[in-house]
């Protein structure tokens, strides 16, 4: 299984990371996600791209690398 890394500047609070928690865990092929401030490890069968999509689509006043 594939394991993707994902970095944000501007989380601030449990609902982001939560709302990002969720998104990600939608993106088809994704197996687990663990979502804190600085980032995310995402472990599946699944693109960088698609997961970057997804956190940009929740519109968050974030930063996504």
């Amino acid at each position: 299984m594939a394991q993707q890394s994902l970095s944000f500047n501007g989380v601030e609070n449990a609902d982001q990371i939560n709302r990002i928690t969720t998104a990600l865990m939608m993106v088809d092929g994704v197996e687990s996600a663990e979502v804190g401030r600085h980032g995310a490890d995402v472990e599946g069968r699944v693109s960088r791209e698609a997961l970057v999509r997804a956190v940009k689509a929740l519109d968050l006043p974030i930063e996504v690398k």
